[in-house]
């Protein structure tokens, strides 16, 4: 199937359509309620979220010593103003499983949120920066994910996930036991991955404002903090 505008602008409207159709069951007092109807059009509007967490009182990260350790930088709307990817998965299993696929190969998870940048190459080079072995996970609110070297260029990293629509917790855990591979100098297989041309299209509206609501988060002065859970 040949993908052209307008068949772009017919299912831009159809993902509209059904994200209005959701937000309207969905409890106004609920975390992903920042995403509902009233906000997806942003006429009149400076934010998609009217008020901004303050991470002032959590610990600044620290860079680590362990050589084990494998550092997963979340996005700053991570598990507060998002809670779940752009398919659904709550963000809590993704981390558990991320976290998981570490410790199975002998490694030491940590994890701290990036809140002076949205990009996840960068995410994941400041993770791997701060990591005692080198070697870091960048994690966007919206699912997509990276694995990075603290000596690479920010586009120079070792795996990317971008197509987060089609990512499983399956997914997540073998993100984890390659990040740990790497730390561990083994051969690491790539993992598979699904491939549709037409995710996309499908979901570049609910990309688009999922990115915009991690990069109203953002807070550089505070930097990265030290992230376990919420």
């Amino acid at each position: 199937m040949q993908i052209n505008e307008d068949l772009i602008k017919q299912i831009t409207t159809a993902v509209l359509t059904q994200m209005g159709q959701t937000a309207s069951s969905t409890d106004a007092s609920s975390p992903d309620a920042s995403l509902s109807e009233e906000n997806i059009s942003l006429a009149g509007k400076e934010r998609i979220n009217e008020e901004k967490t303050s991470y002032r009182a959590y610990p600044r990260a620290v860079k680590g010593t362990d050589p084990k350790e494998v550092v997963i930088g979340v996005g700053a709307a991570f598990q507060k103003e998002i809670t779940k990817t752009i398919s659904g998965i709550p963000l809590d299993e993704v981390l558990r499983n991320v976290k998981a696929g570490i410790e199975e190969e002998g490694m030491l998870p940590r994890v701290v949120k990036i809140l002076d940048t949205s990009d996840v190459c960068f995410m994941a080079l400041e993770a791997a920066k701060l990591s005692g072995s080198g070697i870091g996970i960048g994690i966007q609110s919206k699912g997509t994910t990276v694995i990075h070297q603290k000596d690479l260029y920010p586009l120079s990293n070792l795996e990317l996930f971008p197509q987060a629509p089609l990512m499983t917790l399956e997914t997540y855990r073998q993100i984890g036991k390659n990040a740990a591979k790497y730390v561990k100098g083994e051969q690491v297989v790539p993992i598979p991955c699904t491939n549709d041309p037409m995710s996309r299209p499908k979901y570049q509206v609910k990309a688009a404002i999922m990115h915009i609501a991690e990069t109203e988060q953002l807070d550089p002065e505070t930097g990265i903090i030290e992230w376990e859970g919420k």
